[in-house]
């Protein structure tokens, strides 16, 4: 089974995050996407209202099991079990450690530019298939990046974009407002439940 592999902070995991790795993993062939939240990002040392990973987790676990009707969702917790911070060098290899033959990782567009500047970037496209996700018209400049990252232009994949963020996720959770149209239904219901982002106790209708 050919699988794409998507890790990121998910604080919290979106609509935005399963329909576009959705629509990249139907484009590039593949027969799943993997869920791989970090356990400490080495780009955010820390999470804002007090999320802790397990939550983060479980928020996951649920989008993936509701997001049947977009494709095959599952959620490997590997960066868990890792050093930390989790880089994405060391769970590649830890992947393959397990058996994983060829790992596919997608990153978004916006992180193109800041790609040469990751753990060791160099030995990552070497021990991975970089996948690019863009939305229709979004510029890049893969000529501006050192030589050894032109080939992040071989593996690109347009897709539309969904107009949402975790950061307005969190903010309309803090300020009682409804959430129910950009998470899948129980991943809001597990933010108001467990007061996660300053929310209260329901969820906002």
């Amino acid at each position: 089974m050919r699988e794409l592999y998507f890790g990121g902070s998910f604080n919290p995991i979106h609509n935005g995050h399963l329909a576009t790795a959705s629509a990249v993993a139907a484009a590039g062939g593949f027969d799943g996407v993997v869920l791989v939240p970090a356990f400490v990002s080495p780009h955010k040392t820390s999470f804002s209202d007090s999320t802790s990973p397990a939550d983060r987790l479980a928020m996951c676990e649920i989008a993936a099991k509701s997001a049947a009707a977009l494709g095959r969702f599952r959620v490997d917790d590997i960066e868990f079990h890792l050093p930390k911070p989790s880089y994405t060098l060391e769970t590649v290899r830890a992947l393959k450690a397990r058996g994983v033959r060829s790992v596919s990782w997608l990153i978004g567009a916006d992180q193109v530019a800041s790609f040469p500047r990751w753990h060791a970037a160099q030995a990552l496209l070497r021990e991975a298939t970089i996948v690019v996700m863009a939305r229709p018209g979004y510029a890049l400049d893969f000529d501006a990046l050192p030589a050894p990252f032109y080939r992040l232009r071989d593996n690109v994949i347009v897709v539309a974009q969904v107009d949402v963020s975790s950061t307005e996720i969190r903010r309309r959770a803090r300020l009682g407002l409804s959430i129910a149209e950009f998470v899948p239904e129980g991943v809001a219901e597990y933010i108001y439940s467990h007061r996660l982002y300053g929310s209260g106790g329901s969820a906002a209708e």
